[in-house]
């Protein structure tokens, strides 16, 4: 009997461990949120409840019934389970686009998850042989651990609780450390930036502009969270830096609060607020109140920055009373900055800058499309706060890289032009990758997207106007996932697209090869958004 417990412990544990570690890895890529990795569980019941681990718990349970009735040979029983077990086996050659990355952090939640799952089998074991005797209790055991294995994804919450003191005292200490280190280095100006899109973009370019006159450094990639951000200070920080330009994120009320105390700024960008995260934030006001926090979070000598182009910010730039510099290109006659004379290309921009009291310069850079043109006057907008001359700003602008995965125009040399937007779309960018699309005019226009996400009870809405706006555009259009992207379908064939010209595939590797049969020389490919591996249909 206790050879036959040892088998089913043995094919358990090794079951579990695959299941968990690929639930680990959404864990991460939800933030460690135990909301956010319940709402994924629920989202997801194909990846976590799934078919194969379902019949896993239906056999046993018949396996189990019979036993019960009329007792039989024990290590046929355990035969069934080791069958049915490796039947169910699925997540060891799972491949995601980005993978799991053993930090600190998700080795503590990888052993305190193993804590949870063990203390389990320990309780399910010595509970159902007091009850149920010797006889019964191995085959009932493995039947309930079969259901463990079927609600495996949730063994991943109990270890963020146990391991939650721990990640609080640890995350407190980096957090406090990193807000002394900001305040003490001496001379150090902080520039928070924020908004619903383009603050990434911004943070490139306004530390780029600035580097022209003072040592400056800025948060890499997409780190804008507290702990993201506190280690960064913590590690690349240094005290001959003179700007530190960190990108503020958020997903619910408090939180711009929290980071913006951080990284004490002296100035505060708001680069736009639209619908996105509105599935978290439930209404465009909370993110409105949200954004603002870093404007309130300025000392009484500090600027705030608005784009007056946004009608969502222009209501917050009105209600300030504080020192504020505005900038656009729609609204000249009210802002301090703005650009005029804007001619896009394939290859880049040129236009006039004018800047409230310092006159005007002709500049040009290599970033795509109009909006880029708006992250570029928040930048100058930062720039003329530092009281940095015209000619000292034109040569950042001129210097500008084009971000990854942001409108980058690749040419990879073989005659078909690749636009990389795949980072995170919302409606403003999507109808701005379309814009730079539209400048291409030789070659098919052919567009690779999923759709938007996250934009709560807009999402639909958005994506058939998408949709619409995609057949004003494109010659060809290649849809990633079938249900999610049925909007944009509809939005395509009420403006009669030519619907033989729309291909709908599973996932983005059916996408490119379904290119590489259609494009030719001359064409341009736009690649427009790319969702994260948590998301699923």
């Amino acid at each position: 009997m206790i050879y036959g417990l040892i088998v089913g412990v043995i094919l358990w544990g090794f079951n579990l461990y695959f299941r968990i570690k690929y639930y680990l890895h959404m864990m991460q890529l939800e933030m460690y949120d135990n909301e956010k990795y319940q709402n994924w569980i629920r989202s997801n019941k194909s990846k976590t409840t799934t078919r194969k681990t379902g019949i896993l718990v239906a056999v046993t349970a018949v396996a189990t019934t019979i036993y019960l009735f009329n007792p039989y040979n024990i290590f046929i029983f355990i035969g069934i389970w080791v069958v049915s077990s490796f039947y169910s086996l699925e997540f060891i050659k799972m491949e995601n686009k980005k993978p799991l990355v053993f930090t600190n952090r998700a080795k503590r939640l990888f052993a305190g998850t193993i804590i949870a799952s063990v203390l389990d089998l320990l309780l399910v074991v010595f509970l159902v042989k007091a009850i149920a005797g010797p006889t019964y209790y191995i085959p009932i055991s493995i039947f309930i651990l079969s259901l463990s294995i079927y609600f495996s994804s949730y063994y991943l919450i109990i270890g963020n609780w146990i391991v939650l003191p721990i990640e609080k005292s640890i995350n407190l200490k980096f957090y406090k450390k990193a807000y002394n280190k900001v305040r003490n280095i001496e001379d150090l100006t902080t520039i928070g930036i924020t908004g619903s899109y383009g603050k990434t973009s911004t943070k490139f370019i306004t530390s780029k502009i600035l580097a022209q006159k003072y040592k400056t450094i800025h948060t890499p990639d997409s780190y804008n969270t507290p702990m993201g951000i506190s280690k960064f200070i913590n590690e690349d920080l240094k005290d001959e830096n003179r700007v530190f330009v960190a990108e503020l994120g958020a997903e619910k009320l408090g939180e711009i609060k929290e980071v913006a105390k951080l990284v004490n700024p002296k100035i505060g960008i708001i680069t736009a607020i639209g619908p996105s995260h509105l599935k978290t934030f439930k209404s465009i006001e909370n993110i409105m109140k949200t954004k603002y926090e870093l404007i309130k979070e300025l000392p009484a000598d500090g600027t705030a920055i608005f784009n007056y182009d946004n009608e969502y910010v222009k209501k917050l730039a009105d209600k300030t009373y504080r020192n504020k510099i505005l900038y656009g290109i729609e609204s000249k006659e009210d802002v301090d900055i703005y650009a005029d004379n804007i001619r896009t290309t394939p290859k880049g921009s040129t236009f006039k800058l004018h800047i409230k009291d310092k006159g005007t310069v002709e500049c040009r850079t290599k970033l795509l499309g109009k909006h880029n043109i708006l992250n570029i006057l928040a930048g100058v907008a930062a720039a003329y706060a530092m009281d940095m001359t015209l000619v000292q700003i034109s040569s950042g602008i001129d210097k500008i890289e084009s971000v990854e995965h942001r409108l980058q125009l690749i040419d990879p040399g073989t005659g078909v032009y690749v636009i990389d937007d795949a980072f995170n779309s919302n409606p403003k960018g999507a109808e701005a990758a379309l814009e730079v699309l539209k400048d291409f005019n030789e070659g098919n226009k052919i567009i690779v997207t999923p759709g938007m996400v996250e934009l709560g009870k807009l999402q639909d809405d958005e994506n058939f106007n998408f949709g619409e706006k995609i057949a004003e555009v494109c010659d060809e259009v290649i849809l990633v996932g079938k249900r999610q992207t049925k909007p944009i379908y509809e939005g395509l064939k009420n403006k009669e697209f030519n619907m033989e010209k729309v291909h709908t595939v599973k996932d983005l590797k059916e996408a490119q090869e379904l290119i590489s049969d259609i494009v030719k020389v001359n064409d341009v490919i736009l690649f427009e958004n790319d969702l994260p591996d948590t998301y699923s249909e």
